[in-house]
């Protein structure tokens, strides 16, 4: 476990922004909340273990060091990994963080959710509600009508172009899906 070096830092943060915007820096910034009652907690901070990304706080990662490396399974809540290529990618156990702080979302309707969950892209025809101002590529947190978080992707289309299109289009290109925890439990 260490911390990342300022290429995979900007390559972390970029991919954050992507999701947040400027809610990058609260994130980042806010105050710790675990740790031993006694005990500064500190902040949050990120983490490099086995190419997986971690955001914990900084009382945890000292009380993790007494654990060997080899021995070391996760630490706090994991952002994502760095492919084999350096590229880095979010998974699906970064959707909390991320919901919370969206700048961008989209609600599904009932009748859309099982088919996102089970890995397809959200279509105009599943749409019921999508923030102002999403442009072609930016990300989007995706939302069921009851504010649960159900997983993140990539706009296909902008807010205007939503309005226009048929029911057959795609609004939303999936990247990671809470249905992931079943699909692919062995990798998380």
């Amino acid at each position: 476990m260490r911390p990342l070096d300022e290429k995979e830092t900007a390559a972390v943060f970029e991919k954050l922004f992507k999701f947040t915007g400027p809610n990058l820096k609260v994130m980042v910034e806010r105050p710790a909340v675990e740790g031993p009652a006694g005990d500064d907690p500190g902040r949050y901070c990120l983490r490099l273990h086995k190419n997986r990304v971690y955001y914990a706080s900084e009382s945890l990662v000292r009380r993790a060091t007494s654990v060997a490396r080899g021995r070391l399974v996760s630490l706090g809540t994991c952002l994502g990994k760095f492919t084999k290529g350096g590229s880095f990618r979010l998974t699906v156990q970064s959707l909390d963080l991320l919901a919370a702080h969206a700048r961008r979302k989209v609600w599904l309707k009932p009748t859309a959710e099982m088919s996102f969950l089970y890995g397809n892209p959200v279509l105009k025809s599943g749409l019921a509600r999508i923030t102002e101002g999403v442009s072609p590529g930016d990300g989007v947190v995706v939302f069921s009508m009851s504010d649960l978080p159900l997983g993140f992707g990539v706009a296909a289309r902008s807010t205007q172009d939503c309005r226009k299109a048929h029911a057959d289009a795609i609004v939303v290109n999936r990247q990671a899906d809470a249905g992931e925890y079943l699909r692919n439990e062995d990798d998380l």
